[in-house]
């Protein structure tokens, strides 16, 4: 469901995009205006974006293999953080770029267009609310009763609050090229074109930084939410076996790592044991459907494991 929406949500912003920054290039060609240039290229790479975020979802189907026998999972996070870098090299460093070249040699809007940027702009925040809504809508699916930031930050599905990013640095940069854009034509001073570009710039490096934080964390490789740990601890905890340590990690987004070293009695057999953690397993996967790959591993049970949990680093073998 996760996967789905966060398609669902990219397939509306790539649209949104790609017919927006047609728009904005025509709007930059009639009147030479560097905030529809630098929104222009925005949008280009808004929506290259979204073409590496489908790539990503399709490369991450793929079945595990000998050199990858955990699958591939991870290249939904690979991809968020290449998006990143398109964000904040191709859009953000541009806009800055362009937006000092308009301060230093400052032009007013050319042409007898000059409405045609205000008419895309709006147009562009019409079409870009509709995108953002999208995500939103399919974000309140899976976030819960956590906050917006909370949600951003956590979230193991990175193609949503990729684009909700997106599409909320899409909705503030357009404000701040109708800003640059408005002052323009009412003073006759371009500078003002120039500065908004130059907030446009700040806000797409904002932006990308924020993201490549994130995924970074990802990549690196995060455990399961306080939650489904909860739910783990439950369920292997459920006919009174007590757990030693516990680990996990997400292979991807939807494919979780569960390994935990569980307390056996000295005179089980190993038909009881093999029973006792297939009887977890089962448990655990009902729990948290997304632990795909389950190791437990058996240990004779000692005096401190019935006063609580040891530490992780703890070893009874």
């Amino acid at each position: 469901m996760a996967a789905s929406g966060g398609n669902k949500a990219i397939v509306a912003a790539l649209a949104a995009n790609l017919t927006i920054a047609v728009l904005k290039f025509v709007a930059f060609l009639l009147t030479r205006s560097s905030s529809m240039l630098a929104e222009a290229i925005h949008s280009v790479a808004d929506s290259g974006n979204q073409i590496l975020l489908l790539v990503g979802g399709k490369r991450a189907q793929r079945a595990a293999s000998p050199e990858h026998p955990f699958g591939y999972g991870r290249e939904r996070y690979i991809y968020a953080f290449i998006v990143s870098i398109v964000l904040f090299s191709v859009g953000g460093l541009f806009a800055l770029y362009e937006g000092w070249e308009k301060i230093q040699h400052p032009h007013a809007i050319e042409g007898d267009f000059w409405w045609v940027p205000l008419a895309v702009l709006v147009g562009a925040i019409i079409a870009e609310s509709f995108s953002f809504r999208t995500a939103i809508m399919e974000a309140n699916h899976i976030r819960g009763s956590q906050g917006w930031i909370s949600f951003v930050r956590t979230a193991k599905q990175p193609e949503l609050p990729v684009i909700l990013l997106e599409d909320f640095g899409a909705l503030l940069g357009l404000v701040f090229a109708l800003f640059g854009v408005g002052l323009t034509l009412l003073t006759g001073d371009g500078i003002w074109d120039g500065i908004g570009t130059g907030m446009i710039g700040l806000l797409l490096v904002a932006i990308a930084v924020i993201l490549a934080m994130e995924t970074k964390s990802l990549l690196l490789g995060e455990s399961a939410t306080k939650d489904d740990v909860g739910r783990i601890r439950h369920a292997i905890e459920a006919d009174g076996t007590a757990i030693i340590h516990l680990k996990t990690l997400h292979l991807g987004p939807e494919e979780l790592l569960v390994a935990a070293k569980i307390s056996v009695e000295a005179g089980d057999s190993g038909l009881d044991i093999a029973k006792a953690i297939d009887d977890a397993e089962a448990r655990i996967r009902s729990a948290v459907p997304i632990a795909r790959v389950i190791y437990l591993e058996p240990d004779i049970r000692r005096a401190q494991v019935a006063s609580g949990p040891a530490l992780a680093g703890d070893s009874g073998a």
